[in-house]
């Protein structure tokens, strides 16, 4: 315990990267004797002068005890790479953190695990497809991973959560500085249902845009497969399939239509060999994860009145405006709309955002 203080005061100088922790962990014989070498000793064990400067200069300004007690207060554990539990696929990629935080259920993270990443601005069929790809893997006791960010990335935790099964959140930031904010209440639930929340970002550390690019790395180093539903041109979500290419991992992208500028990364991702995903039994089938799972039919949904009947005539899988829906139909504003409430109540339909219904799956 004694040590892992100092592991983390390390952590808390900006400085400290993975690198520079693999140099600390050869030259000394623990963190505390690192963290009171000198100068001359931090830069003869490795240490670029730079940084051994920086350390100097910055640990006199941090109380170790009293970053610990700010971790333990938040409710927050740390892991260092040299513990027996860290996870072994993390510790096989170029620059593993030295540090993980965590909240949450640690068994999570020795679940087999796959990425699913998007754009922050999904279309609804990235909505949908990622919600579905997530709930099924869940239901096969597959982990999902992702970044907690806007978009995809909460659609798929929400979805294997609503399936009963497990996420991993990976943070761009301390883990008491959730962001952003309005995921705070998917956080909670996570961590509640038996997932977790992990960063490599000490305590108080802010959401900075260039800490996402860095987490990604993470998010494909844990996993097994990373699967890109919806990216355009300039996506964080390309960087971590190359991060996952890197890390010589299966790379699957979902492909869309070619006027729509969220296509645009998956399907050049599929042009350069990634696997072509239409449904999760693609994905385990490649990674040789799936006995039982087939691949789904569309329900037959039953209707229980005529207006019902004209509803399910017209709505499919792919999103349907409630406009659409009353004009085809004929029926009135009303009725459609009290109609279309009490077939979600039943579950055979889903608002999916912006008055578009589809079918249940």
């Amino acid at each position: 315990m004694i040590d892992q203080i100092y592991w983390n005061s390390f952590n808390c100088i900006l400085q400290t990267g993975p690198q520079t922790f693999k140099k600390l962990i050869d030259g000394f014989s623990s963190m505390q004797e690192a963290w009171e070498a000198s100068y001359q000793d931090l830069t003869a064990c490795g240490v670029l002068p730079t940084i051994a400067q920086k350390i100097v200069e910055q640990r006199i300004k941090i109380d170790p005890e009293k970053e610990w007690v700010k971790l333990e207060r938040a409710g927050i554990k740390m892991i260092t790479i040299q513990h027996k539990q860290y996870p072994l696929l993390l510790n096989e990629i170029a620059r593993p953190p030295a540090v993980l935080y965590w909240k949450g259920d640690w068994q999570a993270l020795a679940t087999i695990t796959i990425a699913i990443v998007g754009t922050r601005k999904p279309t609804a069929y990235g909505r949908e497809i990622a919600s579905d790809l997530a709930g099924r893997l869940a239901q096969e006791k597959i982990c999902i991973a992702s970044g907690m960010a806007l978009g995809i990335d909460g659609v798929v935790h929400k979805a294997a959560l609503e399936n009963n099964g497990k996420t991993v959140a990976v943070l761009g930031s301390g883990i008491d500085i959730l962001y952003p904010r309005t995921h705070e209440r998917l956080a909670r639930e996570i961590i509640e249902k038996g997932g977790i929340i992990i960063s490599e970002f000490p305590h108080g550390t802010a959401p900075l845009k260039y800490h996402f690019p860095i987490r990604n790395r993470i998010i494909s180093g844990i996993s097994v497969g990373c699967v890109v539903v919806e990216a355009g041109k300039q996506s964080g979500a390309l960087i971590t399939a190359r991060f996952a290419l890197e890390q010589n991992r299966e790379v699957f992208a979902v492909p869309g239509s070619i006027y729509q500028k969220s296509s645009i990364g998956p399907n050049n991702l599929i042009k350069m060999g990634a696997k072509v995903v239409t449904g999760p039994e693609d994905i385990l089938e490649t990674l040789h994860l799936s006995a039982k799972i087939v691949s789904q039919k569309e329900n037959t949904i039953e209707a229980d009145n005529p207006e019902e009947a004209k509803i399910i005539a017209i709505i499919s899988l792919e999103p349907t405006h409630i406009d659409d829906i009353v004009t085809q139909s004929g029926l009135s504003a009303t009725v459609t709309n009290s109609t279309l409430t009490l077939m979600e109540m039943k579950g055979k339909v889903k608002n999916i955002g912006g008055m578009n219904y589809t079918l249940s799956r």
